[in-house]
């Protein structure tokens, strides 16, 4: 386990708490609604939701997520429902502000890049962040818009400080050192106030160190 001068735990703080250890470039200031390192052992399920019956657990202090068992991928695809059989882990971070600013690492575990995963989406199905070895394509509102960068792009087995800023018409993205502003009408969280994490067929997710603000403008 990493060695850690501060605790955070799982918190859901009050709008007069504010955030003074980052920032922001799309905000005036910041406030810290939300902050969790998982060193409790427990997943604060008011916040986090797990989908397509995949599994997840915390181990040393780390959030990882992996496919859904056998018998729920054959009951689903069984349904003619293959798209949502868990084969890949999905976990959804939810209450988060309109005008965000999400800071978290992340490892995307899998033997290679499949085709539309990983991703990220901000705001479900409305700003998607989609991987490749070497280009990262912004998807918005399910197809409307693509727009695809050689930078910044994040690597497969490797943990990514990843810091997402977004207002309506702006969202920046910093996967580690590598950093770009995506401006569009499209862009905004309205009513989809969450952030999905995707993995690979058969690979696992690692998440820690989370912490969304409030952009103050």
């Amino acid at each position: 386990m990493r060695n850690r001068a501060i605790l955070v735990l799982a918190i859901f703080l009050p709008s007069s708490v504010v955030a003074e250890d980052y920032q922001p470039e799309l905000f005036k200031s910041l406030k810290l609604v939300y902050a969790d390192d998982f060193s409790s052992g427990t997943l604060d399920t008011e916040h986090w939701q797990v989908r397509q019956g995949t599994t997840w657990s915390i181990k040393e202090g780390v959030l990882v997520g992996g496919p859904s068992p056998r018998e729920f991928q054959d009951k689903k695809i069984a349904a003619g429902d293959k798209a949502h059989a868990g084969f890949k882990p999905v976990i959804w971070l939810q209450k988060v502000p309109e005008n965000l600013v999400a800071r978290f690492r992340v490892r995307f575990d899998a033997k290679d890049f499949q085709p539309r995963f990983p991703l990220i989406d901000v705001g479900h199905h409305v700003n998607t962040l989609t991987f490749a070895a070497d280009t990262t394509t912004l998807t918005l509102k399910k197809n409307q818009k693509t727009i695809k960068l050689q930078e910044p792009y994040l690597p497969l087995n490797t943990w990514v400080d990843v810091t997402i800023e977004l207002k309506r018409g702006t969202m920046l993205v910093k996967l580690n050192d590598r950093k770009t502003v995506f401006k569009d009408a499209l862009i905004d969280m309205v009513d989809q106030q969450q952030i999905d994490f995707k993995g690979i067929d058969l690979g696992a997710i690692c998440i820690d160190d989370v912490k969304v603000y409030e952009g103050v403008e």
